[in-house]
């Protein structure tokens, strides 16, 4: 019995219903030409902060959906010397993170440059550079070997076999045909949704297969998007929040959920990229009006003669965007944030309404008296 998707006569000739696909499409697109509206009318500063922030979040995020987990520092201080910031602390440097990065900025810069088997080779060696996946050395830089590549999970004397790929001897073939439709087809929400789930599906490699496959969707959302260097917003993050509906969405595409029909089509993995996507780029507009917030409201109270509480304080709740604090700023949170006495705190409140930086919430007052950041503008 033919169980894969790759095992079905007419694969890779992939079939999905665009009708329940459109309206998610037209979401997708909305977003991203607000989000490109929005680079327009930001200051170069800003702007990097934001591509750093999702470079961050990507780096971390693509790592992790593997199991693998990076240093923070390690990924901030690569992106710190990547971008030219003033403060870099090359201590905590290191070869692999550096690696994944110019991987990331590869394809989202340079997107029309055509995609090889020498490209994606050197994308692998620069994951495995030593040979080694954790403690396992494996092929680097080729296709994995003649042994069955199968996607195992489950405990002990129960596992269960999630996938399993083609076999070797069909490897050259099946990328040959994956290259020539990737470089000779248009740059589509489509085109990123198959680009994906058909690498996923060769799995030329003995690992990395997923962080590769997002990378090369990486090209395909940068040449719609025109982006420079790094995108506004982290596909792979949001994959990582909720990987259980990632392998879900693979499960019922490549054959581990049997179909009583049409094996070929891939309209549940589609649906769950293009969603998957539009929660990504909500998620940056959001990031991106926290960003705007604190700029305008620093620009507007820079000259302020505050004290370091103060700035912490007004700091941690416009990073994390005033509509994401739990809440409204009272006495007792100020105190567990600033780290300061219940007086202390009681004066640089005053001094914060007096200074027009906070407001008193209507309707409280006594030991329920709470507070708002004034935002210029809103």
């Amino acid at each position: 019995m033919k169980r894969w998707i790759w095992e079905q006569n007419d694969y890779p000739n992939f079939s999905y219903d665009l009708s329940k696909l459109t309206p998610i499409i037209e979401k997708v697109s909305l977003e991203q030409g607000y989000l490109n509206a929005m680079m327009q009318t930001m200051t170069q500063d800003i702007k990097l902060q934001r591509q750093s922030e999702a470079l961050i979040d990507e780096l971390i995020s693509t790592s992790a959906i593997e199991g693998e987990i990076l240093n923070r520092d390690s990924v901030k201080a690569s992106i710190a010397k990547k971008f030219g910031f003033d403060e870099v602390d090359y201590n905590k440097i290191e070869k692999s993170t550096d690696n994944l990065l110019e991987i990331l900025i590869d394809a989202n810069t340079n997107y029309e440059d055509r995609v090889t088997l020498k490209r994606i080779f050197g994308w692998h060696n620069a994951l495995f550079e030593k040979g080694y996946s954790g403690l396992y050395k494996i092929n680097v830089a080729q296709f994995r070997g003649d042994e069955t590549m199968q996607v195992v999970g489950g405990g002990y004397g129960k596992e269960k076999v999630f996938y399993e790929a083609p076999p070797r001897d069909r490897l050259e073939y099946e990328m040959d045909r994956y290259l020539e439709w990737f470089n000779n087809s248009e740059a589509t929400l489509m085109k990123a949704a198959i680009s994906h789930l058909w690498f996923v599906i060769i799995h030329p490699f003995d690992d990395g297969n997923g962080r590769i496959a997002r990378a090369l969707t990486d090209i395909v959302l940068s040449k719609i998007e025109q982006s420079n260097i790094s995108r506004l917003y982290s596909f792979s993050n949001t994959i990582n929040l909720n990987k259980k509906s990632y392998y879900q969405a693979l499960e019922r595409t490549t054959g581990y959920i049997k179909k009583a029909d049409n094996y070929l089509d891939i309209t549940i993995w589609c649906e769950w990229f293009l969603n998957t996507l539009y929660l990504s780029l909500i998620d940056a507009k959001k990031k991106l009006n926290h960003i705007f917030d604190k700029t305008s409201f620093w620009d507007k109270n820079r000259d302020r003669d505050l004290n370091i509480r103060q700035i912490k304080v007004l700091n941690f709740i416009l990073d994390i965007g005033i509509d994401n604090f739990k809440g409204t700023l009272s006495k007792k949170k100020y105190m567990s944030i600033s780290g300061t006495s219940s007086t202390t705190a009681s004066r640089d409140l005053s001094q914060l309404v007096e200074y027009g930086c906070i407001k008193q919430v209507d309707g409280t007052q006594g030991r329920n008296i709470s507070y708002k950041i004034i935002i210029p503008n809103l």
